[in-house]
């Protein structure tokens, strides 16, 4: 891996140089991701359709397309040169980021039961952000940041873990609820409720908004910044375009619960 590297950057600030510009590149694909998504869902699950190619099958789907996410940093981790992997602070946030992507590619997609068949479309897409961010990510953090040796006692590093943590027990417990509304054999959608479901219609995209906010601000970094922003985008959308979906399809829908922010939004 190392070898493949030195063949593609001739220094370490010229790798630097092109993960720094990465981020920024990820900023402005949220911009323009927050425009296009002002016209048009994103097509998958309930908003899928054909005009973006064949249909994958959802388990397959998901699997695939996240796996580069954990395969990527693995590989980053394990068989470079790491150095910086010794250091606490950047071991907690690998940590982070690889309990979010155990779970979302090695676990999630075989607890997926039934939905919708994916387009290929937002499979190859989200296949290639996770090689992109996978990369961005914890490279960076394997080999060129650097954190003061009091970084974890900090208040940006302290709060934003909390942040992370409690992003992904929401997270984590939303798609549980999701996954669990039917019962064998039944089929349809039903209003969700449970855990912050009582509050919001977008609970597992507030879950993984908020876990990547507080990697974010632990990271004190462009890269996970721009992951965060990115994310956020997306997901805020998706938050709010289920809230208006469910609003229409059951007139029983809860009027006090909101999109995406408890009694706000």
């Amino acid at each position: 891996m190392d070898a493949v590297l030195s063949t593609l950057f001739s220094s370490g600030e010229e790798e630097l140089y092109i993960l720094d510009n990465l981020a920024y590149f990820m900023v402005f694909m949220a911009a323009c991701t927050l425009v296009s998504l002002l016209f048009v869902n994103v097509p998958y699950g309930r908003y899928s359709s054909s005009k973006y190619g064949f249909a994958v099958n959802v388990r397959f789907a998901w699997f695939v397309q996240e796996l580069p996410a954990f395969l990527v940093p693995m590989c980053l981790v394990f068989w470079t040169t790491c150095a910086k992997t010794s250091l606490l602070p950047n071991q907690l946030l690998i940590a982070m980021y690889f309990c979010h992507y155990v779970q979302r590619s090695l676990i999630y997609p075989f607890l997926i039961r039934g939905g919708k068949p994916t387009p290929f479309a937002s499979f190859a897409l989200a296949f290639v952000f996770c090689c992109y961010n996978g990369y961005m990510q914890i490279r960076y953090l394997s080999h060129f940041a650097e954190y003061p040796a009091s970084w974890v006692t900090h208040p940006c590093f302290i709060v934003g873990s909390v942040l992370w943590s409690v992003g992904w027990l929401v997270n984590v417990h939303s798609d549980h609820i999701l996954r669990n509304l039917r019962k064998p054999g039944e089929t349809g959608y039903k209003i969700p409720t449970g855990g912050m479901f009582e509050f919001v219609s977008g609970a597992n995209f507030l879950g993984e908004i908020t876990e990547w906010a507080g990697f974010a601000l632990a990271g004190h970094s462009i890269h996970s910044l721009s992951f965060a922003i990115f994310t956020a985008v997306v997901l805020t959308s998706r938050a709010v375009s289920h809230h208006k979906w469910y609003l229409a399809k059951f007139e029983d829908y809860p009027k006090n619960r909101k999109a995406l922010i408890p009694f706000l939004l």
